[in-house]
C-alpha cells in the first residue's frame, strides 16, 4: 500500500520498520489464535524450560560483529516480541550515550590538567640546553688533540717499522753476501774483489774447504770427504737460494747484481757433483772390469753414491743425475748390445760382480712379494726361475726374472738387458728410492695406459726406471731392431716376439724399486710409442683370414660328410671338427694375445653363428624330396652304387635297395650332426668356463653376464637343430619297424591254412625283428651303428617314440583284422553249407579252435613285443599305446 507522509516520517526514524512488523504480528494473532496456540501444543510429556532473557550488553556477539546481520539478531531474540525488543534497544542506546558522556567528561578533566602542569617548563628547558653547547665544544677539542697525538705516534711507529724492515733486509743482504763469499771459497771460485781480503773468518764456520778441481788426488778418504763436503755446500746453497728469493720479493737491485755469481756457484756445484757422481758410478759398475775393489771399498763407494743422490735431491737436480747414469753406464751398454744385427750375433754372458750375494728368495706369489705387478692372464713363456726376493735387507737385491732363451735370440737379448739392470742399475735405483722417500699409495698398479700423458709437468724425485732404463731400451729396440721385432707379416714370429717382449717388460717391472717407478715407466712417452708400434689389428686380420679361410673351405660343401670315429670325444663330421678347431685356435697359446681378447671373442661368436647358418642350409637341402636319392652312397665316378647280382633283379627290388641305402646315408648324417652338436655344445661350454671367462677377467660383472648370455644364446640356437634331426631319425626308424610289422596281418590266414593245427607256444618269428632297426641304430647286438654315441642320451626317448608309432600301427592292424573277421563271419552265416564229396568240410568247432589259437598267438606276440621294448628302456607299464594294445588283445581273448 502507498506510504503516507506519517509513514515516511516513521521510516526515517525506524529504518528497520519494527513498528510495522509489530502491527502485522498483532493482526495475525487476532485472525487465527487457535493456529498460533497449536504450534506450542505437543504430546511430548517432557517439560520445556522457559527461555532465559539475556539483556543487551557490549559482549553480545551480534552487536560486536564487523557486519551487523539483522536476521540473525532477530532469530536470536525470537522469544522476545518486537515492541519489547524495540524498547530494549532504546534503553541500550540511552546507556551508550550516558557512557559516552561520562568518558568525555573524564578525559576532558585530564586534558585540562595537562595544560596547567606544563606551565613554565620552556624556560627550564632553555636553561638546561645552554651548558650542553660548551660541553660539546670541549669534547671536540679534546678529540682533536688526541687524534694529533695518535697521528704522531703512528708516524713514529711506521718509521720504526720501515727502519726495522730495512734493517732486516740489510741483514738478509749481508747473509746473501756472506753466503756467496763462503760458497765461492768452498768451491775454490775466484772472488770479484780478490785484491781485497775478506774479513769473514771461514774457520769459525762448520764447513771445510776442499779443492774441488784437483784431479790428481784419488785417495779414498779424500773422495769420501769430498762427497760430504759437496753435501754441505748444497745445504748452504739451498739456504742462499731461500735468502735470494726473499730479497727478490723486496725488489732489491743487489740481487740482480749478484745473480751472475749465484749462477756461477750453481754451475760449479753442479759440475763438481756430476764429476764426483760419474766417478763413483764408474767405480761401482766397472764396465771395463779394471777395478773391482774389495767389499770395504765398494761399501765406501755406495756411501758416496748415497751422498751424491741426497745432494741431487736437495738441489732438485734429479734429471742431471739421470743424465749422468745414462751417459756413463746405460748408453754405452745399449749401443754395444742392441744394434741391427744383434739378433743374429752370439751374445757374451754378463759377468756378475763378486763376491756373489747369497740369498734365499721365496716363491714369487702375490702373498709374499713386496709389490704387486698387474696380473696378465696369459703368457706362453715359462721363466727360467720362479724365485723372488721376500726380504728387504741391504744385501738382498732384486733378482732378475729371466726368460726362457732356448732357440730364441730375442729372449737372449732381453736376458742380457735384465742381467745388466740387475747387476749395475738395481743398486742405484734402490739408493735413489730410499733418498727420495716417496709415499706408497694403497692401490694396485693400473693396466698399461695407451693414452698420452703429460710428461712436461713438474715431477719430483728420481725416475731412473722410466727416464734412463726404459728410455734407452725402448728407443734402441724401436730404432735398431724394430723392423724385426714389430714385423706383423709373419704372425707366428710376431706373436712370439710380442709375448717375449711383454714377458721382458714384466720382468723389468719386477726390478723396479717401487710401484711409482712402474707407473712412471708406463706413462713415459717412449713406453706409449713402444706400445703403439705393435700392429695388433694387422696381426688379428691375418689370424682371422687364416682361421676363417680354413673354416670356409670346409663349410663350402653343402653335404654333410661323416668320418670314422676313433673315440667318443671326437667329432663325426669334418664341418663340426673344422668349427671346433677354429674356435679352439682363437684361444690357443700359439695364437691368442690378451690385448685382442674381445676381437677373438667376437670371432668365436661369428664362427658359431656361421656353423649354425651352415646347419640351417644343410637341413633345408636335406629336407627336399630330391635329396632322398642324391644322398645315397656313390662311387668315385659319381654313379650310385647299385647292388649287382648274377641274376637279373626286378625294378621294385632295385628301388627298395636304393631307398634303403639312401635312408642309411640319411641316418648316418642325422646321427653325425646330432653327435657333433652335443659335443660342440659341451666343448664350447667347457672352454668358456675354463679359459674364455678367465681371459676376460678385466671386464665388469655386467659385461661378463652379457658375454655369457651371448654364448648361451648362440649355443641354444645350434642345439635347437637336435629336435628336427631327432624327428627325422625317429621317422625313418618307425617306418622300418612298421615294415617289419606287416606279417602280423597274415596270422589268421596262416593258422587257417595249417594242416597241423596246434596251440601256439612261442611268439611269431617276426616279433623279434620289429624293433631290430632301433637296436641296429644304437649298435645293440651288432658291432657298430650310426647312433651308438647317442645311446646314453637318446636311447630312451627315441625308443619310446618309435615304440609308440609301431604300437599305434599294431593297433590299426588289429582293428582292421577284427573288422575283416567280423565281415567273414557274417558272410559265412548267410551261405548254406555246400555238399563235400571228400568229407573235408570245416565244422563250427574247428573254426572256434582256430580263432582261439589266433588269439593266443596275438597275446604271445604282444607280450614278446613289450619285453623287447623294455630292453630298449621303454616304460611299457605306463605307456598308454601299449596298454591299449594289451587291452585289445586280451579283450579278443575274452570274447
Amino acid at each position: 500500500m502507498p506510504l503516507s507522509p506519517r509513514n515516511e516520517d516513521l521510516s526515517f526514524r525506524d529504518p528497520y520498520q519494527l513498528e510495522r512488523l509489530a502491527e502485522e504480528l498483532a493482526s495475525r494473532e487476532l485472525v487465527s489464535p487457535q493456529h498460533f496456540d497449536s504450534r506450542y501444543q505437543s504430546d511430548d510429556p517432557v517439560n520445556h524450560d522457559l527461555p532465559e532473557h539475556i539483556p543487551l550488553s557490549h559482549d553480545d556477539n551480534y552487536l560486536t560483529a564487523e557486519v551487523f546481520n539483522v536476521e540473525e539478531f532477530l532469530l536470536a531474540r525470537s522469544y522476545t516480541s518486537l515492541p519489547d525488543l524495540r524498547a530494549e534497544l532504546r534503553q541500550y542506546l540511552t546507556e551508550l550515550k550516558e557512557e559516552l558522556v561520562k568518558l568525555i567528561n573524564d578525559d576532558y578533566a585530564a586534558f585540562i590538567s595537562l595544560s596547567t602542569d606544563l606551565r613554565d617548563e620552556g624556560a627550564r628547558l632553555v636553561r638546561i640546553k645552554f651548558p650542553l653547547g660548551n660541553l660539546k665544544v670541549k669534547v671536540l677539542e679534546s678529540k682533536r688533540e688526541l687524534q694529533d697525538i695518535q697521528n704522531v705516534i703512528h708516524g713514529k711507529l711506521t718509521k720504526r717499522a720501515v727502519l726495522r724492515e730495512e734493517k732486516a733486509l740489510l741483514h738478509l743482504l749481508l747473509k746473501i753476501s756472506e753466503s756467496m763469499t763462503r760458497l765461492e771459497s768452498l768451491l775454490s771460485i775466484a772472488s770479484p774483489d780478490q785484491g781485497e781480503k775478506n774479513s769473514m773468518e771461514l774457520g769459525s764456520s762448520n764447513f771445510s774447504m776442499y779443492p774441488s778441481h784437483s784431479e790428481d788426488n784419488t785417495d779414498e778418504k779424500f773422495r769420501g770427504s769430498r762427497a760430504k763436503h759437496l753435501g754441505r755446500v748444497a745445504a748452504e746453497y739451498t739456504q742462499l737460494l731461500y735468502h735470494v728469493r726473499k730479497a727478490r720479493a723486496e725488489n732489491c737491485v743487489f740481487v740482480d747484481e749478484v745473480q751472475w755469481r749465484v749462477d756461477r756457484v750453481q754451475s760449479t756445484l753442479s759440475s763438481d757433483l756430476d764429476q764426483l757422481f760419474a766417478q763413483t758410478v764408474i767405480l761401482l759398475t766397472d764396465p771395463k772390469g779394471e777395478n773391482k775393489g774389495t767389499e770395504l771399498e765398494r761399501t765406501k763407494w755406495t756411501t758416496d753414491l748415497t751422498e751424491c743422490f741426497r745432494t741431487y735431491d736437495i738441489l732438485g737436480l734429479w734429471r742431471d743425475a739421470e743424465d749422468v747414469i745414462r751417459q756413463e753406464v746405460v748408453r754405452a751398454f745399449v749401443k754395444k748390445t742392441i744394434y741391427p744385427g744383434a739378433l743374429a750375433a752370439p751374445h757374451s754372458p754378463i759377468v756378475p760382480h763378486t763376491p756373489f750375494h747369497t740369498s734365499d728368495p721365496g716363491l714369487m706369489t702375490p702373498a709374499n712379494s713386496n709389490q704387486q705387478i698387474p696380473y696378465t692372464p696369459f703368457t706362453a713363456f715359462v721363466p727360467k726361475q720362479s724365485m723372488y726376493k721376500t726380504s728387504g735387507s741391504a744385501q738382498d737385491l732384486s733378482q732378475a726374472y729371466l726368460l726362457d732363451d732356448s732357440d730364441d735370440p730375442l729372449a737372449r737379448l732381453y736376458n742380457q738387458l735384465l742381467r745388466f739392470v740387475e747387476r749395475d742399475i738395481t743398486r742405484m735405483m734402490d739408493v735413489a728410492e730410499k733418498v727420495t722417500m716417496k709415499p706408497i699409495p694403497d692401490q694396485r698398479i693400473p693396466p698399461s695406459p695407451m693414452s698420452e700423458v703429460n710428461r712436461e709437468g713438474d715431477s719430483r724425485g728420481f725416475e731412473i726406471m722410466a727416464n734412463v732404463i726404459w728410455d734407452e731400451f725402448g728407443r734402441s729396440i724401436m730404432d735398431e731392431i724394430g723392423g724385426v721385432v714389430f714385423a706383423a707379416g709373419r704372425p707366428n714370429d710376431f706373436r712370439k716376439h710380442y709375448e717375449t717382449t711383454q714377458a721382458f717388460i714384466r720382468s723389468l717391472e719386477l726390478l723396479a724399486p717401487s710401484l711409482q717407478a712402474v707407473e712412471e715407466m708406463r706413462r713415459h712417452p717412449i713406453y706409449l710409442a713402444f706400445e703403439r708400434r705393435w700392429q695388433l689389428p694387422v696381426y688379428f686380420q691375418l689370424r682371422w683370414k687364416e682361421i676363417a679361410g680354413t673354416l670356409e673351405e670346409v663349410l663350402a660343401a653343402d653335404r654333410l660328410e661323416p668320418i670314422s670315429l676313433k673315440n667318443r670325444g671326437s667329432f663325426a663330421t669334418t664341418q663340426a671338427a673344422a668349427t671346433w678347431i677354429a674356435i679352439s685356435a682363437c684361444w690357443s697359446s700359439e695364437i691368442f694375445i690378451p690385448e685382442l681378447c674381445h676381437r677373438f671373442w667376437r670371432l668365436t661368436l661369428q664362427i658359431l653363428s656361421r656353423y649354425r647358418v651352415w646347419l640351417d642350409g644343410w637341413m633345408a637341402a636335406i629336407s627336399s624330396p630330391s635329396k632322398l636319392t642324391t644322398n645315397a652312397p656313390q662311387d668315385k665316378t659319381g654313379t650310385q652304387n647299385i647292388p649287382r647280382s648274377s641274376t637279373p633283379v626286378s625294378a621294385p627290388e632295385i628301388t627298395s635297395a636304393e631307398n634303403d641305402a639312401a635312408e642309411d646315408a640319411l641316418l648316418r648324417q642325422y646321427s653325425a650332426a646330432t653327435i657333433d652338436i652335443k659335443l660342440l655344445e659341451t666343448n664350447t661350454t667347457t672352454l668358456w668356463r675354463q679359459t674364455i671367462s678367465m681371459m676376460m677377467s678385466d671386464t665388469s660383472d655386467t659385461q661378463d653376464l652379457q658375454a655369457e648370455g651371448a654364448i648361451r644364446e648362440i649355443l641354444s640356437q645350434i642345439v635347437s637343430f637336435i629336435a628336427p634331426l631327432s624327428n627325422k631319425i625317429v621317422a625313418i626308424l618307425s617306418r622300418r619297424c612298421c615294415d617289419a610289422l606287416l606279417p602280423v596281418r597274415s596270422i589268421p590266414s596262416q593258422y587257417r591254412a595249417m594242416s597241423n593245427k596246434r596251440n601256439p607256444l612261442e611268439p611269431s618269428y617276426f616279433v623279434s625283428s620289429i624293433l631290430q632297426p632301433v637296436k641296429k641304430f644304437f649298435a645293440i647286438g651288432v658291432a657298430e651303428g650310426p647312433g651308438y654315441l647317442l645311446k646314453e642320451s637318446f636311447i630312451k626317448s627315441y625308443s619310446t617314440e618309435v615304440f609308440n608309432n609301431v604300437t599305434q600301427r599294431y593297433i590299426s592292424y588289429l582293428t582292421a583284422m577284427k573288422k575283416t573277421e567280423e565281415s567273414l563271419k557274417r558272410l559265412k552265416k548267410g551261405k548254406k553249407s555246400p555238399y563235400s564229396l571228400f568229407g573235408n568240410m570245416t565244422s563250427p568247432s574247428d573254426e572256434g579252435r582256430d580263432e582261439e589259437r589266433i588269439r593266443n598267438q596275438m597275446v604271445l606276440d604282444a607280450e614278446a613285443f613289450g619285453r623287447d621294448a623294455q630292453s630298449l628302456q621303454v616304460d611299457v607299464e605306463t605307456n598308454q599305446s601299449f596298454l591299449i594294445l594289451k587291452e585289445m588283445v586280451y579283450a579278443s581273448d575274452g570274447d
